[in-house]
């Protein structure tokens, strides 16, 4: 179930638009993997990038959230996240064989999770993982970087689905 493609209002306090824009990319993202066949979501289209699929990408982006929010700025382990996995080249994009319904369910809740981290603390706060330089971030840098994050890859997505489809459209 995609999130609504909606911008965040015009005026409005910074919290709001900031996960306002955040939302949208998000939303984005999802949109782009409508209809798209299993077949189609793990078909590598770029020769010389086989993991960037619309399902890697999914998957990436999931891990991504986690990455940012709960292993950085919250300091959790960082053991289940393939991104932090220093043996195997962007483990968090292999996605073959995970259908893609189940990677964008895991990416929507773990949307949710983001959004409640975000929402209990003062955008002002450090991350606190001691092990990574990346933590001494402030929230309010994390989530305008997953904006970032997020729209890249909803771009590329826009490719990807043009590509195997024709389908265009922004929003």
């Amino acid at each position: 179930m995609s999130l609504p493609r909606v911008r965040p209002p015009l005026v409005a306090d910074e919290r709001t638009q900031l996960l306002g824009w955040l939302d949208m990319q998000r939303a984005i993202l999802q949109w782009k993997c409508e209809g798209l066949s299993e077949e189609d979501a793990h078909r590598p289209l770029l020769p010389d990038s086989p993991l960037m699929t619309v399902a890697g990408i999914v998957s990436h982006a999931r891990w991504t959230e986690h990455g940012w929010f709960e292993v950085l700025f919250l300091g959790r382990s960082a053991d289940d996240n393939p991104q932090f996995d220093q043996n195997v080249e962007d483990a968090d994009m292999r996605a073959e064989g995970v259908p893609l319904a189940r990677l964008l369910d895991e990416y929507e809740r773990q949307c949710a999770v983001s959004n409640e981290i975000v929402a209990a603390h003062s955008l002002d706060e450090v991350g606190r993982h001691p092990d990574y330089r990346s933590a001494a971030a402030s929230l309010r840098w994390m989530v305008i970087h997953m904006v970032e994050e997020t729209a890249r890859h909803a771009g590329h997505l826009d490719v990807i689905t043009e590509l195997l489809d024709g389908r265009k459209g922004y929003y």
